[in-house]
């Protein structure tokens, strides 16, 4: 299997969560990482899997979202440096969730 990335661009937390939903029960994906800009105005989701998994779940987020994606891709094979900015995406996401964690400890 080699890695696929697929990325969603919609407007809103609430929506952005509804299509990562719909993607993870679609096909076999997982989510690789997120962003949110202008105060999570828009969202991106990054999932990864194998190429059909990942075209078939960004495909079904983009019929059955409650809101239709500002974007979408999806990357069979991606470059070294794609891969390298979705991990560095995904160490900002993790390193946040373990700041989050610590706080409430």
């Amino acid at each position: 299997m080699s890695k696929s990335y697929g990325f969603v661009e919609i407007t809103g937390v609430v929506a952005a969560l509804d299509a990562l939903d719909i993607m993870c029960k679609t096909a076999g994906v997982e989510l690789a990482s997120w962003e949110r800009k202008l105060g999570g105005r828009l969202v991106t989701i990054i999932i990864q899997g194998d190429v059909a998994a990942v075209t078939e779940a960004v495909e079904a987020a983009a019929a059955r979202g409650i809101r239709k994606p500002a974007s979408s891709a999806v990357i069979a094979r991606p470059h070294e440096e794609i891969v390298r900015i979705v991990e560095l995406s995904a160490s900002r996401w993790k390193k946040g969730q373990q700041e989050a964690k610590t706080v409430t400890d």
